[in-house]
């Protein structure tokens, strides 16, 4: 019966480590090779142009339409707008003739948003609007409402 020591033994077990790390080594060159090959093999297959005599509209170009803000118009009292409203919000008072005098004033092709206190002088502003020749107006209803379908702050300055 062979005695092996632990010397021995220990050697042995270096050597098979190294002989694992030297194979994996190994792997992973082959892997790294096959990795940019795959990569050049990819990109020149993009870039080369193959005409097969269809033609190919590949030239995409994405037209977005920017869709402009609204502009925010505040119906109530100057003292209501004072104690806080829309941020960028225009205040027309509604019940001392502001928006009616404003009407010319004000590009009927426009977006509008509209809001007062609780929803019945907005109301009353989109109709008076849209009588005007206003197209694209939008009742928000309250302060709190408008200021959510916005996703803008109430202010007080």
């Amino acid at each position: 019966m062979a005695h092996v020591s632990e010397d021995d033994h220990h050697t042995e077990s270096h050597s098979e480590v190294t002989q694992t790390l030297d194979t994996l080594g190994g792997m992973k060159t082959v892997v790294q090779r096959v990795g940019v090959a795959l990569l050049l093999t990819v990109g020149v297959a993009a870039c080369s142009s193959s005409n097969s005599g269809v033609e190919s509209s590949d030239t995409t170009v994405i037209d977005i339409a920017l869709i402009p803000a609204s502009k925010v118009i505040d119906v109530r009292t100057a003292t209501e707008f004072s104690e806080g409203h829309v941020k960028g919000a225009r205040n027309l008072d509604i019940q001392n003739g502001d928006l009616e005098d404003a009407l010319a004033s004000l590009d009927k092709e426009a977006a509008y948003s509209v809001y007062c206190r609780s929803g019945n002088r907005s109301a009353t502003a989109v109709q008076l609007m849209r009588n005007a020749g206003f197209t694209n107006v939008v009742d928000l209803g309250a302060l709190e409402e408008a200021a959510q379908s916005l996703s803008l702050p109430i202010v007080t300055n």
